[in-house]
């Protein structure tokens, strides 16, 4: 009987694990990235925009705006995919879009280098993307706690810079309960099993 109730014991704790990872917000893992996150003024940089697919049709298209102040030199070939850089009146880059095919459940990374600001600055990354059924998500919201928040690169001597982070009440609730039910989780678990060894 114990060990049937062990076994069941160790069912739960599966389910409650698999519930707290689904309650999670999944978008925390689906935002549109520029790496490196700092870097220092006058630098001759390789940036990199990482960009995920979250739906279940393709990405086809992504738009990356570059930053006042930032000059962008080259871009890398990315296979698969056309590149169309965007200027102003003066020839000065100004954006990249990118058009390919990015199956659900992959992620892709577009590479290019540019020389920053000779100032400290916050860089930011306002990026579109376009799937094949039309729709649009703009990267471009400030709030780093919204649900479509803009990249950002802080530009400074620094070597640790501390970059105020806006968190959402919602998302800080989200997090304490999914942390307590893991500890609830792990306490059956290890209660089922010290109780399948307790037997005879």
């Amino acid at each position: 009987m114990n060990a049937l109730s062990s076994s069941q014991s160790r069912k739960r704790a599966q389910l409650i694990l698999i519930a707290m990872l689904i309650t999670v917000p999944s978008v925390a893992l689906a935002h549109a990235v520029v790496f490196p996150k700092t870097s220092a003024p006058g630098a001759y940089e390789k940036y990199v925009l990482r960009v995920p697919n979250e739906r279940d049709v393709p990405t086809t298209r992504v738009e990356l705006h570059f930053p006042p102040g930032l000059r962008v030199v080259s871009f890398g070939d990315v296979a698969g995919w056309a590149l169309q850089v965007l200027t102003d009146t003066a020839q000065r880059i100004t954006g990249a879009v990118w058009t390919g095919n990015l199956p659900k459940e992959r992620f892709i990374e577009f590479p290019f280098i540019a020389v920053n600001p000779k100032d400290s600055v916050r860089l930011t990354w306002p990026t579109i993307q376009t799937y094949a059924n039309g729709e649009t998500v703009r990267w471009t919201d400030p709030d780093t706690a919204a649900k479509s928040p803009v990249s950002s690169t802080v530009v400074s001597n620094a070597t640790a810079v501390a970059v105020p982070v806006k968190v959402s009440r919602t998302s800080l609730y989200i997090s304490i309960i999914a942390t307590l039910v893991a500890l609830t989780a792990l306490g059956l678990a290890l209660r089922g099993k010290e109780s399948g060894a307790s037997q005879p």
